[in-house]
């Protein structure tokens, strides 16, 4: 299966980079898992990939991982390809839901998606985010 990003939304940031980036407003499919968020994007995966299915929507990248209490819970979103894709089927399992437009501090990882990397990698973003107080967060960290 390809994959493309949403619609209007930025490329990736190449490895080791650390940028400021605005995105446009999108469209999800969320499921929230309650639990260690070390294991919430292999929980998502069936329902949020059932939804998809059902609904004949292709996927794309990336897959969005929101850390609301850290170690307690994880939101996680497959994007839909533009913010005006409608579904059909709704599981319970999982909701829909739009996100406004926003501005983040992203940095670029290559290698492998573990918990380790994004804890090492979240705290390069504070250190960065330190060092420009013009910036604040607002947020849980997402990934």
């Amino acid at each position: 299966m390809s994959t493309s990003l949403p619609q209007g939304f930025p490329q990736p940031t190449e490895a080791n980079v650390i940028e400021v980036k605005e995105y446009p407003q999108y469209r999800a499919v969320t499921y929230t898992h309650t639990g260690d968020s070390r294991m919430a994007t292999r929980v998502a995966f069936d329902p949020l990939y059932q939804h998809i299915s059902s609904n004949q929507i292709a996927m794309t990248t990336p897959v969005e991982a929101r850390y609301v209490k850290e170690g307690e819970e994880t939101e996680v979103s497959f994007l839909y390809s533009t913010p005006d894709m409608t579904p059909q089927k709704i599981d319970s399992q999982v909701m829909v839901r739009d996100t406004s437009p926003m501005m983040v501090v992203s940095i670029g990882i290559q290698g492998a998606y573990s918990w380790e990397s994004y804890e090492q990698n979240l705290q390069k973003l504070k250190n960065w985010l330190a060092q420009h107080p013009e910036y604040e967060v607002v947020s849980s960290p997402r990934r």
